[in-house]
């Protein structure tokens, strides 16, 4: 359930003009874009070998001709 605040703000937002709503959507927009700007940034190399242990031991050509042949039905 939603908080009666936020509930309030929505509904005094919905009684602004829409230039005014707009104008608010901006600004939220960038408020939240400078918080999550903040947060660290992540390197895809990061994942290198999560989830080797799944494919240990799987021959990987009978895994590729098995999954192959599923796509004919």
């Amino acid at each position: 359930m939603l908080e009666p605040d936020y509930n309030r703000v929505v509904s005094e937002i919905k009684m602004l003009p829409l230039s005014d709503q707009l104008r608010l959507l901006q600004q939220m927009a960038s408020i939240i874009r400078k918080k999550t700007s903040k947060a660290q940034t992540r390197n895809i190399l990061e994942l290198k070998g999560m989830g080797k242990d799944v494919w240990k031991g799987l021959d990987v050509k009978t895994y590729l001709d098995e999954e192959r042949a599923s796509w004919n039905g």
